[in-house]
């Protein structure tokens, strides 16, 4: 695997990355935020307006990231993938990449970490690699094919559940690329190329959050600074009137 290739990638496609969390936050407005948070903890928790709003806009961007960064690292794996084994992205619903090695077709649902699904997300992914098995199948009805569920960091020391595989963390960029280290390989790229990126991510997120003191402010303390929580609260739990 030629770590040029991988760099060049990471370059190419966090920008679009950077891209999005910057669209992301700058349509972030403040009350969509508090809709959709528990109020009647905000008491117990906070004791100033910047501590409310910096929590709400880390909550937000934590979340936002995970996402997104989820996404690179998953099209990075199709294509280290593609460069060594051939293989390439599935159009088959449920599965991110199949590929075929030593006589085997393996298709690969690629999550973030290990602990990425409930009960029943693990069980319609297993439903979706039997779909996706028989429909390999009608076209070839001798193929081998194996289903794994691939994580993109984490560790599972138990890898056989029995009807699939599940490779995480080292064990997973093994999988797809036969290269031991590549999971320590990939670190420096990302972590350059993301450091050079979060200037211009980082004063918008120091603007947003003055800006959302200031509306929150506005909107739900009482003259003297006290925050209002009852206002807050209906805000956020009322009842609208005809």
């Amino acid at each position: 695997m030629n770590m040029s290739g991988i760099t060049q990638y990471i370059e190419e496609n966090i920008g679009l990355i950077y891209k999005k969390r910057i669209g992301d936050i700058n349509g972030l407005e403040l009350k969509t935020i508090l809709e959709n948070e528990n109020p009647y903890i905000f008491e117990r928790r906070y004791s100033s307006v910047g501590q409310i709003i910096r929590n709400l806009i880390d909550a937000f961007i934590s979340s936002d990231e995970e996402t997104i960064f989820g996404d690179l690292l998953k099209g990075l794996a199709i294509y280290v993938n593609q460069q060594v084994y051939g293989g390439w992205k599935s159009d088959i619903t449920g599965i991110d990449l199949e590929f075929d090695k030593e006589n085997i077709h393996y298709i690969v649902s690629i999550k973030s970490g290990p602990n990425w699904g409930n009960s029943r997300q693990i069980k319609k992914m297993k439903s979706d690699f039997a779909t996706a098995q028989r429909t390999l199948r009608t076209t070839n009805s001798q193929l081998t094919i194996v289903a794994v569920n691939g994580c993109c960091y984490g560790k599972d020391n138990t890898p056989d559940k029995g009807d699939y595989f599940k490779y995480c963390g080292q064990a997973f960029w093994t999988f797809i690329s036969g290269n031991e280290n590549l999971y320590l390989d990939i670190i420096e790229p990302l972590g350059h190329t993301a450091k050079e990126r979060n200037y211009e991510f980082q004063k918008l997120y120091d603007k947003k959050i003055n800006k959302f003191v200031k509306q929150f402010i506005d909107e739900f303390c009482k003259e003297n600074g006290e925050i209002d929580w009852k206002k807050l609260v209906q805000f956020n739990s009322g009842m609208k009137k005809k």
